[in-house]
């Protein structure tokens, strides 16, 4: 609740003017949602600055209606970086506290170190928060408990799926008005980018593309996806994406017709695997949402997800087949079936440009939350 005589004005001014939001990603988790966010609330007539770090694997799209500040790990090497980080976040989450005076609203994306930061976050603000993972993966108890505390310290928190918004009122013990369902958004700048040459990893060959691609972890499936591949002939799969553990072990089990590129892509690069894929499958065992369901929505691409977190909710707008988690079986069942009916996969693609166009766009994730921000002031 706004009390002081400060926040009263400054809400007053709000009401009759433009919103000055402060989007905060410390670590750059997710760039290109950032992007994409803070463009489209530019263009909704919000005033928006991006804290942030360095993204060290690949460029990041230019500012487009918003300022861009690498106010973060501004001194951490290359070598030791996860120490280096750790030294700075204190003074740096301390530095933008004092930036934070100069917004109406801070919205966080990410927060780095659940254990201290509900010590060093703004005060005097509204604070926002969107939970593109309500639970850290891989956290322990402490870590869990902290979080669980933190999430209540936000005058609003954001899911991104209507199942997601309810798992964090269950979990976290939020009132339900305080958690807003605002979309993901699809990623319409990606879509738009020139397709590269496609990666050199990827041989030419003959059938229709099964493309797997993102951040290679445990949780994605890809043994199950590997797995589920056995006996499909006449198909290439392509899995693209930087693992996060070692994958030698599944790279000499792979069968036939499998092609990796383990690694970070550029915007090129990743254009042009989407254009060149016939389907995108994404076998996760768990999840909340996905930047890759995004991804391919913008580039109306036919959808095989696992029965996880959003995903059903893209299935009902009839841009995906689902199929159960970590099921081999049905996993191999969807392929064929999909790969075999150029129809089935057309019907996916015009429901996914449908959601890229309408309930995923930007335009209306913007507007939604704009109205987030001025119902805070208000």
């Amino acid at each position: 609740m706004l009390t002081t005589q400060n926040e009263i004005s400054t809400a007053t001014r709000v009401l009759s003017g433009p919103v000055r939001v402060h989007v905060v990603d410390p670590s750059a988790y997710t760039p290109p949602y950032d992007h994409a966010l803070c463009a489209a609330l530019a263009r909704a007539g919000v005033e928006v600055d991006l804290y942030t770090s360095r993204f060290r694997y690949a460029a990041v799209p230019a500012p487009d209606g918003y300022a861009r500040h690498e106010l973060f790990y501004r001194h951490a090497p290359e070598r030791l970086r996860r120490a280096a980080k750790l030294a700075e976040h204190v003074p740096d989450m301390l530095r933008y506290r004092r930036r934070a005076t100069q917004a109406d609203v801070v919205h966080f994306q990410w927060l780095t170190l659940p254990q201290l930061d509900g010590a060093l976050l703004p005060r005097g603000r509204p604070l926002v928060l969107t939970a593109h993972e309500p639970l850290a993966r891989e956290a322990t108890p402490g870590q869990r408990r902290a979080q669980r505390r933190l999430y209540r310290l936000f005058d609003a928190v954001i899911a991104h799926s209507h199942e997601a918004a309810g798992r964090i009122v269950a979990d976290f013990g939020l009132r339900a008005e305080i958690v807003a369902t605002i979309p993901h958004g699809a990623f319409a700048h990606l879509a738009a980018t020139p397709p590269a040459p496609l990666p050199a990893e990827l041989a030419a060959g003959q059938g229709p593309v099964v493309l797997c691609l993102g951040l290679i972890r445990p949780y994605k499936g890809i043994d199950v996806l590997l797995d589920a591949w056995s006996g499909i002939d006449g198909a290439r799969l392509w899995i693209v994406g930087h693992p996060r553990f070692d994958v030698s072990a599944l790279r000499a089990s792979a069968p036939r017709g499998v092609s990796w590129v383990p690694r970070y892509v550029s915007d090129g690069e990743l254009a042009a695997c989407f254009h060149h894929a016939d389907l995108v499958v994404l076998p996760y065992r768990e999840g909340e949402q996905s930047g890759v369901v995004a991804t391919a929505l913008a580039f109306a691409s036919p959808l095989l997800l696992t029965d996880v977190g959003g995903n059903a909710a893209v299935a009902r707008a009839g841009a995906a087949r689902l199929v159960a988690p970590g099921d081999p079986a049905a996993l191999r069942e969807g392929l064929i079936e999909l790969l075999g009916d150029e129809a089935a996969r057309r019907r996916l693609s015009d429901g996914a440009r449908a959601l890229a166009e309408g309930e995923w766009s930007w335009a209306r994730v913007a507007e939604r939350t704009a109205a987030l921000y001025r119902s805070l002031l208000s």
